[in-house]
């Protein structure tokens, strides 16, 4: 069985807690979400390093190795579209097909040392971006291409739900 492709919209995550993974990010920053991300590549790095790493639970979840390389495409992403909100007066975002992306990557046949150090270095990145960003800038807006509003305060918010809820899928 192929893995289905996820087509639900997790934009209601910015209102209330996340019942699957617990998070709760409506009352971060892009400063508290730059340190929190900090933490979760560690965390990330422990995922990746387990013996196991290639191993699907089942036919239609990905590993804990694609979920790792998923992580690391979400990074460069977001920190493409933060750069975008504040160089440009409410930018809309270009499309992201994050199957597409997975298939084209080929996560489940990368080498899961080198997704722990690209996840890593991308994590890092784009916490610093975030975590750079002045206050009075967070409310700086951006348009996903089906019309979602958000902020550089809520995109942040959104990063962190995605981080941290592919965490919980791997038991991390």
């Amino acid at each position: 069985m192929a893995i289905e492709p996820d087509t639900k919209d997790w934009t209601w995550v910015l209102q209330r807690r996340c019942d699957e993974c617990g998070a709760e990010v409506a009352a971060q920053t892009p400063a508290s979400v730059a340190e929190t991300l900090q933490d979760a590549v560690g965390r990330w790095q422990a995922v990746l390093a387990r013996p196991d790493v290639t191993e699907r639970p089942d036919e239609s979840t990905w590993s804990p190795l694609e979920y790792g390389a998923h992580v690391t495409d979400v990074f460069a992403v977001m920190g493409g579209r933060l750069a975008l909100m504040l160089e440009q007066d409410e930018p809309t975002f270009p499309d992201w097909d994050q199957d597409a992306a997975a298939a084209a990557g080929r996560y489940g046949e990368q080498d899961p040392a080198a997704v722990s150090q690209k996840l890593a270095d991308a994590g890092r990145r784009v916490a610093q971006e975030f975590a750079a960003v002045p206050p009075h800038e967070w409310e700086r807006p951006g348009l996903r291409s089906n019309g979602s509003h958000f902020t550089v305060r809520t995109l942040s918010q959104y990063l962190l739900h995605d981080v941290l809820h592919h965490l919980h899928d791997v038991r991390g």
